[in-house]
């Protein structure tokens, strides 16, 4: 089982190699060298005419290349067998399967480069427990819903930090560029915490808290209870009772260019959650029906 530090190394390894605007043919290159393809399993469903210009260029590449910020289980790189792998990624991978899409590859950037890194065209999406916010509808398209999130706050176990009025003398950390950091900035605003320090990713966030470096931090709640649970240096647990203040939707980036490939993707999700395979995916990460959201309420009103 992989250890967080490990995960930290391979964060930092991934994002000096391939974080930047590099051109189409850059990130294609150092993707293949550096990263490991994740592989669509199942009969392909081959589209029929009429199809977007960007998946045509996609299925003539023979990939999609997506931006993460290597996050565990949503979209990462694991450190043992250097696959892509993930909650996103499995999502993603039967959505290609269905479009014809052979293989998935993802570049490692900071969480709030990624829209940055899809809208200068070294990616083609974003698939990485991204929230469906007013602001980022603003610079881009999403997807329905693929799943909700909501946050949570983790402590160490020994923490005297009972409740969430505790947190008022604290030192938060949250990452940058993430819903959460949002919402500490405003805790701290409020006078809920005592102050906030930002990292770029989950696992760098994560040792924070678990050396001391910070008495608290807000994260994806899915997030927190995965990396607690495999790995067992973390002597970290989740502050209970809690009652979330943000229920996210989350769901895939993409241009507005490409709305007519954003349809497409759409269709295949959505043809997902009437024959049950998107339950199926969500609950091989242990999540109940309380994280799905059907066709109809989980329709994305995009500003374009």
């Amino acid at each position: 089982m992989k250890k967080l530090m490990a995960m930290v190394l391979m964060g930092t390894m991934m994002a000096t190699l391939f974080t930047g605007c590099g051109s189409a043919q850059e990130t294609a290159t150092s993707t293949t060298a550096g990263s490991t393809v994740a592989e669509s399993t199942g009969t392909m469903e081959e589209s029929t005419d009429g199809e977007s210009a960007l998946l045509k260029e996609i299925k003539e590449r023979g990939y999609i290349n997506i931006a993460t910020s290597n996050d565990a289980p949503f979209c990462y790189y694991d450190v043992d067998t250097n696959e892509l792998k993930g909650l996103d990624v499995d999502i993603l991978k039967e959505i290609c399967n269905r479009l014809g899409i052979p293989e998935v590859r993802a570049q490692v950037t900071d969480f709030s480069n990624m829209l940055l890194e899809l809208n200068n065209k070294n990616v083609d999406m974003v698939a990485d427990a991204m929230y469906i916010k007013d602001e980022r509808l603003e610079v881009a398209l999403f997807t329905d819903v693929w799943y909700t999130e909501s946050e949570a706050v983790t402590v160490k176990e020994d923490s005297p930090i009972t409740s969430k009025e505790d947190l008022k003398d604290a030192v938060m950390g949250a990452q940058t560029g993430a819903a959460m950091y949002e919402m500490a900035q405003k805790w701290k605003d409020e006078g809920k915490i005592k102050d906030l320090v930002g990292y770029e990713n989950q696992a760098t966030l994560m040792t924070a808290v678990n050396t001391g470096k910070v008495d608290a931090v807000v994260t994806d709640g899915i997030l927190s209870a995965y990396a607690i649970e495999q790995d067992s240096n973390l002597k970290l647990r989740l502050l209970t009772p809690y009652e979330a203040e943000a229920v996210g939707r989350i769901g895939a980036a993409i241009r507005f260019e490409d709305k007519d490939f954003l349809e497409e993707v759409n269709g295949a999700l959505n043809s997902m959650k009437e024959d049950g395979r998107l339950m199926d995916i969500l609950a091989s990460y242990g999540l109940n029906e309380d994280y799905f959201i059907g066709v109809e309420e989980g329709k994305t009103e995009n500003i374009k």
